[in-house]
Formats: structure tokens, C-alpha cells, sequence
């Protein structure tokens, strides 16, 4: 299948046969291409960019139920070392790779989906935000609703709300924050703080 063909089979809901997800998974992936659709449409994204789009929300989590011995070897080097519940975004993004895909932000999108990354461009940064905050989310329900009021007008200040509570939950958790996602923090999170000093001399 053309690698064209393979995004447009998954933003219509024909993931690859590689494709390991339960019926929750997938019901999980439906919502995050649904809110990716979304903000396509609200943002005037034309028709192809929407497809791949809607096409990064499904296929983001394409291998996130098998095992993790199985997903080691698929993943280069630098990612060997990660623990299983972070190996499915770079798996998925090889596996990909594999068939032919060779659009690297989508790539990239899928790979970094659950760390960040600072190179991560509007497709990324919008799949980052929407497997956070889609609406089968069980925790803090009331605030992730709003986060969802606020996309994709606000999609700058959401991205720096979910990052940090992502950063949050991984040091809470005893974990150390992997250098992707501290040098995301460093890129997102410090020009937020500038803008806000920026409001703030401006209303002084």
C-alpha cells in the first residue's frame, strides 16, 4: 500500500494489520482523531493536512498494548533503554517507517506522542495535547474540559499546562524527566514566561 494511502486507510478509521489495540484502545484513538479533526477544521487546515492529522490520532497508539520484548527491537538504539509503557510511540512510528511512511513531522509526532520533544511542529504538539486531554480521560475531568474549551485559540498556553502536569505526574512518580522532555520545557515553557512578562510590563 502507497504510503499516501496508508495515512488516508488510518484517518478512515483502517489501521495497518500490525495494529495491536483492544476495543478501549481504540475507542481512546477515535477521540484523540476526533479532537485532532477538530481543531484541523477550526484552524482552516486544507483537506490533506487534516488527513494527516486525524491519521497521527490513530495510529499514535498502534502498539501500545504489545508487549514490550516484542517492541525493543523494532525502536533505534536511543530509545532501547525506555520503560514499555513509553515504547509504543517510537515502535509505531519504525513499524511505519517500515511500510513505506516517510513524512517525518507525522513520524515524529507518533515517536514523541508521550515524552515531547522540542522539534515537535503543530501536528505534534497538538497529538501531545490531545492523548492528555481527550474526553475518556477519568482523571481531573472538570480541568481537562476546560483545557479542551480552550484549544486550539489557546493551544500555546494548553500545551505548557499539559506539559507540566505530565512533568509533574513523572517526578511524583519517582521518575526522572528524560531530556527530550526537558528540552520541550525549556523551548514551550520559557517563551510562555516571557510573553507573560511581556503582558505584565505592558499592563504596568
Amino acid at each position: 500500500m502507497p504510503p499516501d494511502a496508508l495515512l488516508e486507510e488510518a484517518a478512515a478509521g483502517r489501521l495497518p494489520d500490525w495494529a495491536r489495540m483492544s476495543r478501549a484502545r481504540r475507542a481512546h484513538a477515535e477521540r484523540v482523531a476526533a479532537l485532532l479533526g477538530e481543531w484541523a477544521a477550526s484552524l482552516g487546515l486544507g483537506p490533506q493536512e487534516t488527513t494527516r492529522w486525524v491519521a497521527a490520532g490513530m495510529l499514535h497508539d498502534g502498539l501500545r498494548e504489545a508487549p514490550p520484548e516484542e517492541l525493543r527491537p523494532l525502536v533505534p538504539a536511543t530509545f532501547r533503554h525506555l520503560t514499555g509503557g513509553l515504547l509504543h510511540g517510537p515502535a509505531a512510528a519504525e513499524r511505519l517507517r517500515l511500510d513505506g511512511v516517510t513524512d517525518e513531522p507525522v513520524l515524529q509526532a507518533i515517536a514523541y506522542h508521550t515524552i515531547g520533544h522540542p522539534d515537535l511542529d503543530e501536528l505534534g504538539r497538538a497529538l501531545f495535547i490531545a492523548d492528555y486531554i481527550e474526553p475518556g480521560r477519568r482523571h481531573d475531568q472538570a480541568r481537562l474540559a476546560k483545557l479542551r474549551g480552550r484549544m486550539p485559540d489557546q493551544r500555546n498556553a494548553v500545551l505548557v499546562d499539559v506539559l507540566r502536569a505530565r512533568m509533574e505526574r513523572t517526578l511524583s512518580e519517582g521518575r526522572s524527566i528524560r531530556s527530550e522532555t526537558a528540552a520541550f520545557w525549556n523551548r514551550v515553557g520559557t517563551h510562555a514566561a516571557g510573553r507573560a512578562q511581556d503582558v505584565e510590563s505592558r499592563q504596568a
